[in-house]
């Protein structure tokens, strides 16, 4: 499986919109892959995981060939995972010679009514035919193409939100981006599953901040007690790469900041274009 981390920043983006602060300003001088936008991922060109406004971006500037996506996951219906107006684009005259002209999405009942809402005014019929939305439940495994999916309940909104774990072909991916320390019903269901994954995907939204209160998000030491759980059950070793993404402008995540975390704790921070193979 090849893994790329399209949009590596959080709902903001770094820098973010309409922010002034040291940091943001510097990351415009400095550009690089201190630019980083809204977060998706891709599994193998063919399986998104997010669909966020900066796809667009992704396309042009990375490269994706958007067209070949078969299948997105969606986390949950916030803006910054799920820009789903731009679907009505996705056929006509706007979208031609597309490499997979169909599209599945799976996601949460939210995920379904934003869809309608969103495209209700502007999706041709002859598009909205090559597009289906499909509502899945949580610890229900569901199968499309060569893959099977399971989604976990994530701790980020009281509307379900959802974190995948994905396999294909003996491989396997834990995702677990936007969410906050899991809660103890996905720790139950994943101690059920005897052999490590391949690679974890970890929201770092926070980085070094610290809370001793429940967030919606995660930081390094977030991160450090979820691989914690999830070594002591099996689920990750040595050899499962850990992944730290979603980083928010806040928490300053300069190439130096990252490259500390790195050697602290293991992870690989990921960056807007990055790809790893499993």
């Amino acid at each position: 499986m090849k893994i790329t981390y399209l949009g590596t920043g959080a709902a903001e983006g770094i820098p973010a919109l309409f922010c002034n602060c040291e940091y943001c300003r510097g990351a415009r001088a400095r550009g690089g892959r201190e630019i980083r936008s809204r977060a998706q991922t891709l599994i193998d060109g063919e399986l998104s995981l997010d669909f966020p406004p900066d796809c667009f971006y992704h396309s042009a500037l990375l490269g994706a060939d958007l067209s070949a996506v078969k299948y997105l996951l969606v986390t949950h219906s916030h803006m910054d995972h799920f820009y789903a107006h731009d679907f009505i684009l996705r056929g006509y005259k706007y979208a031609r010679n597309m490499t997979a002209p169909a599209l599945e999405i799976f996601g949460n009942e939210e995920v379904a009514e934003v869809f309608a809402e969103c495209t209700r005014r502007e999706l041709r019929s002859d598009v909205a035919a090559h597009i289906a939305v499909r509502v899945v439940e949580k610890f229900t495994p569901f199968l499309f193409g060569k893959y099977t999916a399971v989604a976990l309940p994530a701790r980020h909104t009281s509307k379900e939100p959802f974190v995948y774990l994905v396999e294909k072909g003996g491989k396997r991916v834990l995702h677990l981006c936007d969410t906050g320390l899991l809660p103890e019903e996905t720790y139950e269901y994943l101690s059920g599953i005897e052999t490590p994954v391949d690679l974890i995907t970890l929201d770092c939204t926070f980085l070094r901040e610290e809370s001793d209160t429940p967030r919606r998000h995660m930081g390094l030491e977030d991160n450090k007690k979820t691989l914690r759980r999830l070594e002591e059950m099996g689920l990750a070793n040595a050899h499962t790469k850990k992944v730290i993404t979603h980083f928010s402008h806040n928490a300053a995540p300069s190439p130096q900041s990252l490259r500390r975390a790195e050697e602290e704790y293991g992870y690989i921070a990921a960056y807007d274009g990055m790809s790893l193979d499993i």
